[in-house]
This record gives structure tokens, sequence and C-alpha cells, in this order.
């Protein structure tokens, strides 16, 4: 595979047919670490047994650590000429061979004053006597790579031939590493001077990079991949080469999206090859490369020699000799060719040097007055430190980390803090603090662990109620017993809020509105949390975030228990938000909760409002933090309340992908959010999908298992199994109201099983639970209950009492803000009024509805006439969809459908589930039961 080296084979190639005159030549390749001089010798030799029958090659790689085997390569040489030569020649080798082991022994007691090449004269002369003798039958291509790191006594007799090449039918290629001292040798010096050619082969260009991708991964790589391979290894084909191995050996395809995986490439065979060239090198180059290793890139100009320990014309040499080697992008600036060689300078080092190295490197930022993250970060590379100030500016840079919305970088900071032994008592609980305020997001045990082991060192309640609040706020009532434990011996010994003022009074509230939310499972907790929100009157105190967030929760306990109507809720939850500035932190607090009591009262257009106005501010910050996903989170549920399922989804998965990172409270209400929208959404593909996720997560969280029970029994639903549908939606309900959770708008599950029970045939059970539920709706008050309730009874009974039901239903519904349910209930009265004058107006109304709500399968329903969802199965499917659902309703098996049409059964399911939908039935066994009846209208 090499590329780009026509020009330098060919001057080699006109070189072997003058030797072939009688007209030999000595030819040096150059260039830096990684350019190809050793793959082009190796096309060189490998062209010369393939091309010329009568070139002989001589070929010897040079090594470091064989600098001290005399006549080495000599050796390499001449083995690699005899193998298989006549007996005489093999003899006269035998004989020289002796002589050099002679030589070698005296070589090594000889004063270096009296090694001159005239004490070697016989010996030299000898073998080049053989190769006269050897070239006198055909050319010879003799070639020697690396000669930087030749043994001298080999290097002499190079030097000895390179003078006496005349009347030698032979051409001698050399390669020398460019930057590498021991080119400034003597003897070398010599061989560099006889040279006839020089060839210094360039970088690839990108036509030779695309090349050579297209060689390793057998397919032309996207233009993306391309400049992504051009501009991080410089054209050079060693570094190229070790990318493109390491990425292909991962499964990758050189596609544009895996650009990224170019750049961050750090092949381990390129990172030891490098770093065995640093070894070598003189101690200025190899420091120099240790100080930029260890200050990252760019490095400073001022600070590199300072930690380097040169002078500007040490630093300036060591930086020319180090781009000459090809590691050092340019000789003015300290900066690599290509991130693998730091890694490969660090891994040259030993721990000590290392350990030193960032040490120092530290002091030097410290005392420049660096920010405090670069000072952090030679501080975390090495593993203690000797400064007394390392603690704070550790402290400090973890401060920065949590402003920028970087917690996991903030952790580590703080716990490579606490490392320093010298921190006791009170310092040391402040260190844990901040660290349990950092983990908080990311890991609430922990949290809880650094909390319990920062309180005892404390001096007053005070102190420790105050660390006790860092600990992660359990909107979802997750708090574990533990922490439940602490949160409560913290808050007696505080006493309560009642005898207390100032900030006492501020942090006993906090607690008691943490402790009453880690109850929300129990009803007695319930019922004890509305009993004091009524305690405090009509106008519950809000002027602090103390007082506003203990509201919050109260309120939400009302919510959850229906005990408050929804308008006052409302009222109630209006004034928290009114109160609460849009900048503050409140994620760390429990207020979250009323965005929820403002959407189960169908009252959004006011906190859609706040929410915007929040969300302009997150956009002025320069990254994304916690707040930006619980914004994510609110903006679902007002989407969902608005009925924009569609719209609350996309905002959902955002918050869910902040949340991975940053806080666990985030992620299980996002998949909450997640679960209630692939419910409306109804399609069976996302609900299996959602399910999936939503059931890796913690069933210990009884919102979240709510969910995942009401989205597994619409997924049974969809699939036809009607009857395990309605026991798991009768079970959750039975959970529910053993918890007081008795809302209707959170815990629609009469409406759900209701509808089920109707079509299993049991229109008694269906009713029974349609009352319940408008009773429930009454009593909560919020429109989209009522609504709904109307709805579900209009639908379930026939005649003018449904009618009125469903026309009651359309006029509570306009005063909600819920558009998809608004046209459903137009739906629903369009079909039962089917044939009457305005039936076709409320159907328009209600596609215009369903189509700004992103429904389309609303939209589909209502341009049929809906109703009770009768279609004409010609109207409805496509040809290829009526024959399998004939062939279904025949009672065959997907492969069995699949066979008859000579199609997959992957697309068999796909048309069943567009059918389903179509034809308004909710899987198989109901497509079964309902085809008759559909058959019969297509017919009619």
């Amino acid at each position: 595979m090499l590329h780009e080296r026509g020009a330098e084979l060919a001057q080699i190639s006109g070189a072997l047919r003058t030797a072939r005159e009688g007209g030999p030549s000595l030819v040096l390749l150059t260039g830096p670490l990684g350019i190809g001089r050793s793959a082009l010798l190796q096309r060189l030799a490998a062209r010369a047994v393939h091309e010329a029958e009568d070139v002989r090659v001589l070929r010897a790689n040079a090594a470091p650590v064989e600098q001290d085997f005399a006549f080495g390569v000599v050796r390499q040489l001449f083995d690699s000429l005899l193998a298989g030569a006549p007996g005489e020649l093999s003899e006269r080798w035998t004989r020289e061979s002796a002589c050099f082991a002679n030589l070698a022994l005296a070589d090594e007691d000889m004063p270096a004053g009296d090694r001159s090449t005239a004490a070697y004269e016989p010996a030299l002369s000898g073998l080049l006597s053989l190769l006269e003798s050897v070239s006198a039958d055909g050319p010879l291509l003799i070639l020697v790579d690396d000669l930087q790191w030749v043994d001298t006594p080999s290097l002499r007799w190079l030097a000895y031939l390179a003078k006496r090449l005349r009347g030698l039918r032979a051409v001698v290629v050399c390669t020398l590493r460019d930057g590498e001292p021991r080119a400034r040798h003597p003897l070398l010096s010599e061989v560099v001077e006889a040279a006839t050619q020089r060839l210094r082969p360039r970088p690839l260009s990108s036509a030779g990079t695309a090349a050579l991708i297209r060689d390793h991964f057998g397919e032309p790589g996207d233009e993306e991949f391309i400049r992504a391979c051009h501009e991080t290894c410089a054209g050079r084909p060693l570094s190229l080469s070790a990318v493109l191995l390491d990425l292909a050996a991962a499964g990758h395809r050189p596609t544009a999206d895996r650009a990224g995986a170019v750049r961050a490439a750090r092949p381990a065979d390129l990172r030891e090859r490098l770093a065995r060239s640093v070894r070598l090198q003189p101690e200025p180059v190899r420091h120099l490369a240790a100080a930029i290793a260890a200050l990252g890139e760019p490095g400073d100009p001022a600070l590199v020699p300072r930690l380097a320990g040169l002078d500007p014309i040490d630093y300036a040499a060591a930086l020319r000799d180090l781009h000459a080697l090809g590691l050092a992008a340019d000789e003015r600036e300290p900066r690599f060719v290509h991130p693998v060689v730091a890694d490969a300078v660090q891994s040259s080092l030993s721990v000590a040097e290392r350990e030193w190295l960032h040490d120092h490197a530290a002091e030097l930022l410290y005392r420049a007055g660096r920010s405090d993250e670069q000072v952090a970060a030679q501080l975390m590379a090495g593993v203690t430190s000797r400064h007394d100030w390392s603690v704070g500016v550790l402290r400090a840079a973890a401060d920065v980390a949590l402003r920028r919305g970087a917690p996991e970088v903030a952790v580590r900071y703080l716990r490579r803090a606490l490392l320093d032994a010298s921190l006791v008592g009170e310092g040391r609980s402040r260190l844990l603090i901040d660290l349990a305020t950092a983990e908080r997001g990311l890991d609430p045990v922990a949290c809880e662990r650094h909390i319990s082991q920062a309180i005892p060192l404390l001096p007053t309640p005070g102190h420790r109620a105050a660390a006790a609040l860092r600990l992660t706020p359990a909107v979802m009532g997750l708090l574990r017993p533990s922490a439940v434990d602490l949160l409560r011996q913290v808050a007696d010994e505080l006493g309560p809020p009642d005898a207390l003022g100032g900030a006492a009074r501020e942090m006993a509230l906090r607690l008691e509105a943490r402790l009453r939310q880690s109850g929300i499972d129990d009803p007695a907790e319930l019922a004890s949390a509305v009993e004091r929100l009524y305690g405090m009157g009509e106008e519950p105190p809000t002027a602090t975030a103390a007082e506003r967030e203990l509201v919050a929760v109260l309120v939400s306990a009302a919510t959850l228990t229906c005990r408050l109507p929804a308008d006052e809720v409302t009222r109630l939850a209006m004034r928290l938000l009114e109160r609460e500035p849009v900048a503050s932190a409140r994620v760390y607090s429990a207020l979250p909760l009323a965005t929820v009591a403002l959407v189960a009262a169908d009252s959004v257009d006011a906190v859609g409002s706040w929410l915007s106005v929040e969300q302009r501010i997150g956009r002025s910050r320069a990254s994304v933090t916690v707040a930006d996903g619980f914004g994510h989170l609110e903006q679902a549920m007002v989407f969902m309340a608005r009925g924009r399922p569609t719209l609350a989804h996309a905002h959902a998965e955002r918050a869910l992908r902040l949340s991975d990172a940053h806080w666990q409270e985030l992620g299980l209400a996002a998949t909450i959010a997640l679960v209630r929208t692939a419910l409306e959404i109804g399609d069976p593909a996302l609900s299996e999908r959602v399910l999936d996720e939503a059931s890796r997560r913690s069933s210990s969280c009884l919102p979240l298992a709510v969910a995942v029970q009401f989205l597994g029994a619409s997924v049974d639903a969809h699939r036809g199994r009607w009857a395990a549908a309605v026991e798991t939606l009768m079970a959750c309900g039975r959970r529910l109201e053993s918890a007081g959770w008795r809302n209707p708008v959170l815990f629609p599950w009469r409406l759900r099983a209701a509808g089920l029970y109707q079509r299993l045939g049991d229109p008694r059970s269906a009713l029974a639970l349609a009352e319940e539920d408008r009773l429930r709706a009454e009593e909560w008050g919020a429109p989209v209950a009522m609504g709904r309730a109307l709805r579900l009874k209009g639908m379930l009974l026939g005649g003018e009492t449904g009618e009125d039901l469903l026309r009651e239903a359309v006029g509570v519904l306009r005063g909600s803000a819920n558009e998809l349910e608004l046209a459903r209930a137009l739906l629903q009265l369009g079909g039962r009024l089917e044939g009457r004058p305005e039936a076709d107006d409320l159907l328009r109304e209600a596609a215009a509805l369903a189509a700004a709500c992103e429904a389309p399968w609303l939209v589909e329903r209502a341009r049929r006439g809906g109703g009770d969802g009768t279609v004409r199965l010609e109207d409805a499917l496509t040809r290829t969809e009526r024959r399998v659902v004939t062939l279904a309703g025949r009672g065959l098996t997907n492969s069995e459908i699949a066979g008859e049409l000579g199609v997959t059964s992957r697309a068999i399911e796909k048309h069943l589930t567009n059918s389903y939908r179509k034809l308004n039935v909710s899987g198989r066994r109901e497509l079964i039961a309902a085809l008759p009846r559909l058959q019969a209208v297509k017919g009619s």
C-alpha cells in the first residue's frame, strides 16, 4: 500500500540501470519519522527481486539495541547476499567474518584515538573485493535502513565503501531519519557527503490519503472522513495506517460520521513506536517533549521552557530537533503533530518523573496566575501534592465546573482534594459538603454518604441542618430510608419552624418540605400534608424560598388526593410561580411540583409563559445544565396538557438525554413523561420501545411503576390481549387508591379500563368505571377531567342520553387547554350525528384540531366519519393491506400469510400494524371479531 512514491522509485530504478553499465551511485533517503522511508526500501527490495533476475539484493535494518554489536549491519548485508551462494564465496565470507570477530574484540580494547580506518584497511578492502566479485555477475542493490543506528564498525565500512564505489556495479540506498543526534557522527557525515542523490519523500496529498483509505477498507471514504484523516495525520503514512487499522479493527467504515473517531484515535502500536523514539533522544529534547505533553497544547512559550529547565537557546534548539524528528508541528511553536505523540511522551516517563512533572507544572501555572481549572488539571494528573494551596485550587475549580454545568468534573476535583491528609475537622466537613453537592445529581448514594460523614464534624445544629439540605431533593419521593432518618434527626435537633426565626426557620421549613415529600406514597402522610395546608389559611406564606418550597409540597399532596378543587390548586400554584424568580435554583427544591399541579388542574397557559421566560434565560448560558433538563421536562408536561404529544415526546427525550449525565431524578421524571406521550400517541412500535427503556429503570419509584403498568396494558391491548390489559389496569388502580393518589387527570386508569371492558363485551363494568370516573372528575373540577369522563359515558351509552353527554363533553372541553381531547369529543359527537347537517362541521373541526395536534390517526378517522370507528375496508386500506387483513381473518399466522403472498414476515407485521390503526382496532383478536361487521359495511 505504497502511494505517491513513483518519482523516488523511478530514480532508483534509473540508478540501477546506470549501475548495470558500470555507473554506481549512493542514494540517501531522508525525512521525519513516519514518512515511509522503510516502506520504500521494502518496495525496492521486492521490485528488484521480481522485475530484475540479475539484481542481487543486500539488505540490513539497523536498530538502537544492536548498536553495540560490532559489524552487525555488515553481517546482515552479507548474510543476505550469500544465502545459497556458491561454496567459494561462502568460504571467503567465512574468512572475512572471522576477521571481523577479531577486529571487534580488538576494537573494544583499542584507545579511541587509534580507531582509524587505516587500522581496519585489510578487512575493509577484503569485503570490497568480495562485493566486486559478486557484482561481476549482475548489479547489486545494497539497502541500509536507519543509518543513524548503524553500529560504529559497520558505519566505518559504509564510509569506506562510499568513497570506493567507482568500478562497482552497485546502488547503495540508505535511509536517515531527520533530527537524530547521531546524524552528526563523523563517519555518518562521510556517508551523507558521499551521496550522489538525495531523495526526500513528501507527505501524502489528500488524494494519496484517500487511496490509502480505500486500500484499508476496500471502499472509498466519504469526503469528511478523508479530510479528518488528512488533517489529523498530516500526510504521514505511518500515522495514517495505524489510525486506519485501529478503526477497521473496531468495525468502523470510512463514513462521514466516523470523522470524530479519526480525530480521537490513539493507536497503541503507534504510541509505542513514538515512545521508543523519544527515549533515544538527548536530555534537552526529552525534557522539552515532556513539558509540552504535561502543559497540553498549544503549549505556553513562556512556561514550557521553564518546566523543561531549558534556557532560550537550548529551548529553540530542542524544539527544532523535535520538529525535525516529525514530532512537533512547527519549529517555533510547542505543539505536537498528533495527539498520540503526547501519549507516547507520557508513556516514556517513569511514575516518579510524571509525578514531579505535573506537580511542578501546577506550581508554575499557579504562580503565573493561570485559571483554577488549568492548575487543577495538573494536580489531578498526580497522586499527591506538596503545596498548601492545592485544596483551595481544587475547590475553586470544582465551583467553576459546577457553574458551567459539568458536575462530574467537579466531583473528580473534590474527590482528589479529599486525598489531602492535612484536612481535619470542620475544614474536612466543608469539603465533604461541597463534594456531596456536586454528587447529588449523579450519585445520590455517595451524596448521602458524604453528608453523613460531614455532619458529625460540624459545630452547631444550624450547620448540620444546612448540610443535610444538600441531599438530593426527592421530587419523585425517592429518598432512601437512611436519608429520611438523617433529615428527621437534624430536623428534630433544630426544632419546629414556628419556634425559630431567621435562617434557622428557613432551614426548618425546607426540612419539613423534604420529609413530607418523602412520604408521598403514604396516605396518612398525604392527609397530614393537606391538613397542614388547611392550617395555613387561604393565603399561605410564600415570601421566602423555604416557604414556597413547603407550600409546593403541600399543594402537590392536595393535587394527588383531590382534597382541594382544581381552581384552588391553580390559585395557590400561581402564587408560587409569581413569587419565584425565574433564574432561581428551583431544580434543587420541590418547586417543580407546582408545574405538575397546574398541569393536573388544566391551567397551563400561565405556566407556559413562565417557562418561556425561563427558557430564554437558559439559552443565554454558555453550557447545558440540569436546569435545562428540567426546563425540557416541564415543557413536555405543558405540551401534553395542551394535547401536543409529539412535541411533548421530543422535549421528554431531550430531558432524558441530559439526565443520563446529570440527574437521576430528572431521568425518572423524563421516563414517566415519555411513557405518557407514548400512551397518547398510541403507536405500537413506539410504545414497545419506551416500555423496554422504562422497565430498566427503578421500580421502587411509585409514579414510574404506575406509568410502566399503564404502558404495559396499552401494549397488551395493541396485541389483542384485552383481558390481561384490564387486569393490569385494575391492579394499577388498586395500587393508586391504596396510596391515596386519586387524581383523574394524572392517573386516568378508569378511562382506559372502561374502554377495554366494553371491547370484552362487559358494558356493566365499563359503565360502573365510567360513573366512578365522572364523580372523581366532578370532585376535582378540571375541564379536561370532566370532558374526558363525559365523553367516555357518552361513548358507552346510546340514544339521546349518550348524545347529550357527548354534547356536554364538547362544551366543557372548549374551556380546556387540551385541544386533542376536544378533537376526540368532536369526533365522537360527529360520528353519532352522522347524516345530520351539523355532523360535517363537527368532523371538519375535529380534523383541523387533530392536524394542529399532529395526530394523523384522528385526522384520518374524522375524514372517514369517525364516531364509533366503523370504516369501509376499501376506503381505509390499500389493496395489499386488505389481502393481509382477509388472510388474518381466516386465522393464518404472519409466517403463513408471508408464504401465501411471497413476502417477509416483517412486511406482514408492518401491514397489520398500519391496518389496526386505520381500522381503529387494537390487535389481531379485535380485528378478527370486527371483520364481519367491517365487511358488512363494505357491502352495504
